[in-house]
């Protein structure tokens, strides 16, 4: 596998966020999430303890709270933030109050980030601002707005709603938040162009699942033995 493949590959959260996903899917992700050298692997927050024993520290594991739809209540968000942590999450990828931000409520939406960037106690939190529903005054006041409220990361999209990430919506995050906040691309990502240009216009992370599976496809042609850790 050549360097640049693998640089792209350790930046990919590798995603299996299906609402049928069944424990082999899941085990198949983190040993493929493992083998390739991947950021972490997003799973459901019901396999968090069960992957996380499982993987052992081999690789970071991630989960999603409010999602996707970002209309839970924010003790409903930290609870399950908090109990994410104590089974094992290492990250975790919230939605923001998407109805809040429609209706201008901005006050109350950077309540429910710092709400849940407390209940994750000191763990990465990336928040999900679904850029396919927003203005773009819109997607500037929450680059702002979670820029002030700690997180760690600000991600484009669920992939479960009506668009996924864009070059513009990269480009625009990394324009109007500081270098304290990482930029996450989700949604769409499809070809190694779209990881290039994703990371080239300064997404640090990529949530997908198919960058994996064309390094499978590129060891493949390459005649590479398939092994599992």
């Amino acid at each position: 596998m050549d360097k640049e493949l693998q640089d792209i590959l350790a930046r990919v959260d590798h995603t299996l966020l299906a609402q049928g996903a069944t424990w082999g899917e899941i085990k198949t992700i983190c040993d493929d999430g493992v083998k390739y050298g991947c950021a972490s692997v997003c799973i459901p927050a019901s396999y968090v303890r069960q992957a996380a024993e499982y993987v052992d520290g081999k690789i970071a594991i991630c989960t999603v709270i409010g999602f996707p739809n970002g209309y839970d209540t924010t003790a409903a968000k930290c609870f399950m933030a908090s109990d994410a942590v104590d089974n094992g999450a290492d990250e975790v990828d919230m939605v923001v109050n998407l109805a809040m931000v429609k209706d201008g409520c901005w006050d109350a939406v950077a309540k429910d980030i710092s709400a849940v960037r407390e209940a994750t106690r000191g763990h990465i939190l990336k928040v999900i601002i679904e850029c396919c529903l927003l203005t773009e005054d819109e997607k500037i006041r929450m680059c702002r707005i979670v820029s002030d409220c700690g997180a760690d990361f600000i991600k484009t999209s669920t992939g479960f709603s009506k668009g996924g990430a864009t070059r513009e919506d990269v480009r625009l995050m990394r324009e109007n938040c500081p270098e304290s906040v990482k930029v996450k691309a989700a949604g769409g990502i499809s070809s190694l162009q779209d990881a290039e240009d994703f990371i080239e216009l300064g997404a640090e992370r990529l949530g997908t699942s198919r960058i994996v599976k064309l390094a499978m496809e590129q060891e493949k042609a390459e005649g590479a033995p398939d092994e599992n850790y």
